[in-house]
């Protein structure tokens, strides 16, 4: 190379080319930028959300009312049955006669027993128990009337038995004279009222909400 002259520079290299290829899409839109409905891409056309019935998800009064009726006519059949045959709305009566007799055998004091009450007592409940200080037989009724009555005979010291059967509410109210013995009158709790017949050994209670002729007719009737 001659001095002083300058070395060839090698031309610059041209850029490569690149084709260009499709532009990104956006899902959900076309080719312009513009948006597809997906149902058009896939050819399927959506089906329709399901009608609600009005008439079927709210029912009327009259539709509860007879569904009520329904339910109501069988349990009423039922109930007139057990009233009507069974003897649904009759007391549960007892025997007194195992708690009168274990009383007898205990011989802790002379036993009495109603006689001649007449039709409509009933005995509903008999009970003879020994407890600390002395033992108590309680035979209880249903007057005629559907009142209830207690008969109650006991050897516990008067002082502890009349507050025990009559509660802090009973108070004697005077005396009154049944079948040639001499009663007292007490009242008891709520609207219960007793006849006491007071005994060296034994002591009687008459007492219930029945009315005063029922009590006095179970008090003269003791036998």
């Amino acid at each position: 190379m001659p001095e002083g002259a300058r070395p060839p520079v090698a031309p610059a290299a041209e850029p490569a080319l690149v084709e260009p290829g499709p532009a990104a899409r956006v899902p959900g839109e076309g080719a312009g930028g513009a948006e597809v409905d997906g149902a058009a891409e896939t050819g399927e056309v959506p089906a329709p959300p399901p009608r609600v019935d009005a008439g079927k998800s709210e029912r009327s009064p009259k539709d509860m009312a007879i569904s009520l009726l329904v339910l109501l006519i069988p349990i009423a059949l039922l109930l007139a049955f057990y009233r009507g045959f069974l003897g649904g709305d009759e007391p549960i009566t007892v025997d007194p006669a195992p708690a009168v007799e274990s009383a007898r055998a205990a011989n802790a004091f002379p036993v009495a027993v109603p006689a001649d009450l007449g039709d409509g007592w009933r005995t509903v409940s008999a009970n003879f128990q020994t407890v600390e200080g002395g033992s108590t037989l309680r035979l209880g009724y249903l007057t005629p009337e559907g009142r209830g009555a207690q008969l109650v005979q006991s050897n516990v010291p008067a002082e502890r038995l009349l507050p025990t059967e009559l509660t802090d509410q009973g108070q004697p109210q005077g005396q009154t004279d049944l079948g040639g013995r001499t009663w007292q009158r007490y009242t008891a709790r709520g609207n219960e009222q007793a006849l006491v017949l007071l005994e060296p050994n034994r002591t009687v209670i008459v007492v219930g909400d029945a009315r005063d002729n029922e009590l006095r007719h179970l008090a003269t009737s003791l036998r």
